[in-house]
């Protein structure tokens, strides 16, 4: 149901014969990788409390990012409209924090809203009643985190401190008679991958296995995919690759760190790598450091979940874990994420929800963090506003799928000349099919998903897929209409 912000504000949260609304734990990382969760089938390495969460709840196959990039993909969640929409295209806009918020409406239809951890919106967070965040990016030593009264220094590793500050604020910081939003956002597991005090040496002993694609020519397809600057080979740096410490360590600190780093940099050192040796050197490093990270994560939701638990929370409460977009784990090449290609597009989407989502459920329709706010909404019996572009999955979390649910999503992605210089594209997916325009450069990919899942060769222009371009260029159409697109970007991008 869509109705005015000010009707929404009328409506009374609860009444004396409506039971308490449930309380909405949204866990966010940021640049969690799908394919490296366990539940999703990763061989990569455990995550058995983000896997427990799977096995209690839903897990969404086809969830997928309308812009892959940390600070837009925010903000689409917290306003439920497109990147062109919200004002935040790319990491170098400030949200504007006045614009009608899913926090905002559930403040003031009567929850306790708090975010703590990562933010990144350069403005100041609004329709929290608690707010600590991160500064920019934030560090994984030693953080600082903005508050109202200013910034608050701490010491420490941040995964964790994200977390006591959350139980914290569940133990003694809210009224235990109000229904409450907390939004529990990591840093982890972003570039540059520092690894915890107690996961500094995991993986020591393992292999991690490498994709398929580790050496992608990029033949086959446009000519961006091969003019970009985030392959493994050439543009991973030396605190990337942990052959220096981090700059913020302690003294306690940088001992445990290079007692765990100095003996394996040395041995890399001498054996004076080269050539695809290199390459594979270069991916280890960067994977194991990267499921470090991940491990601290899982290692924490196990903190929480174990609280929610004893505490009694855990039957009235709707527990999410997701990321802000995909991530390239060698895959191409890569890592980081910004293309429309399948690994940084598909997000992870898991939801517990005691007596309304049944355990161990798989869903595998179209879904977008679009959808986010829509969902939080009305989880919480409160309407949605119609400027809201996505739709709730409510229906999809109880086990129905409506008969006009949508049968293809919208992509754009803006942020071009920047870092990693990956060129600004938009496209349509469905099911099977997969159509992308690199529209400053002309250029057109086709990708039939069934036949070619890694996306290694476009058929874009092959005489047997032209009534398929057909049909995606007709859709692709109706979704820029739709989401109100305009055909120039709305906000010129300067050169340089």
């Amino acid at each position: 149901m869509r109705t005015s912000l000010l009707a929404i504000l009328l409506i009374p949260l609860a009444t004396c014969d409506r039971p308490q609304p449930p309380n909405i734990v949204f866990i966010f990382a940021d640049d969690h990788a799908a394919h490296a969760i366990g539940a999703y089938g990763s061989r990569l390495g455990d995550t058995p409390n983000i896997d427990r969460l799977a096995r209690e709840g839903m897990l969404f196959r086809n969830a997928f990012v309308t812009n892959s990039i940390c600070a837009p993909s925010r903000a689409v969640i917290l306003t439920g409209k497109h990147s062109h929409l919200n004002g935040v295209m790319t990491n170098r806009e400030r949200f504007d924090s006045a614009q009608v918020t899913f926090p905002r409406l559930l403040q003031a239809a009567g929850y306790q809203t708090a975010i703590i951890g990562k933010w990144h919106l350069k403005s100041e967070p609004t329709g929290f009643d608690f707010w600590q965040v991160l500064p920019g990016q934030g560090t994984y030593y030693n953080p600082d985190f903005r508050t109202p009264a200013g910034i608050v220094e701490h010491t420490g590793y941040v995964t964790d401190i994200i977390t006591d500050k959350v139980l914290e604020w569940l133990e003694s910081g809210r009224d235990p008679e109000k229904p409450f939003l907390l939004m529990y956002q990591h840093k982890a597991p972003h570039r540059r991958w520092e690894p915890g005090p107690d996961q500094l040496t995991f993986f020591d002993d393992v292999t991690i296995p490498e994709p398929t694609t580790l050496f992608d020519d990029y033949s086959g397809r446009a000519s961006a995919a091969a003019n970009q600057e985030m392959t493994i080979a050439e543009h991973l740096y030396e605190d990337d690759l942990k052959l220096v410490p981090p700059r913020q360590l302690n003294e306690e600190q940088l001992a445990s760190w290079n007692a765990a780093y100095e003996p394996k940099n040395q041995e890399f050192r001498d054996a004076n790598l080269s050539g695809a040796d290199l390459v594979r050197w270069k991916y280890q490093r960067y994977l194991k450091d990267y499921l470090r990270t991940i491990t601290s994560i899982d290692d924490n939701l196990g903190r929480l979940l174990t609280y929610l638990d004893r505490s009694g929370l855990a039957e009235n409460t709707v527990v999410i874990y997701s990321s802000d977009q995909g991530f390239y784990l060698g895959d191409h090449g890569w890592y980081d994420k910004r293309w429309m290609y399948e690994e940084s597009l598909r997000m992870p989407l898991i939801v517990r929800w005691p007596r309304v989502v049944e355990p161990g459920s798989d869903n595998s329709d179209l879904v977008q963090n679009l959808d986010f706010a829509e969902t939080f909404l009305e989880i919480a019996g409160v309407a949605v506003p119609a400027e809201m572009q996505g739709r709730s999955l409510l229906p999809l979390l109880r086990g129905e799928v409506p008969d006009d649910w949508r049968d293809a999503i919208y992509y754009q992605y803006f942020e071009y000349p920047a870092v990693h210089m990956v060129r600004r594209h938009y496209g349509v997916r469905t099911m099977r099919y997969k159509l992308i325009h690199y529209y400053e450069i002309g250029e057109w990919e086709l990708f039939d998903l069934h036949n070619d899942p890694e996306e290694l060769n476009s058929v874009y222009g092959h005489p047997d897929y032209a009534d398929v371009l057909e049909e995606l260029e007709e859709m692709l159409r109706r979704l820029r209409e739709r989401y109100d697109v305009p055909e120039q970007d709305p906000v010129p991008y300067p050169e340089g």
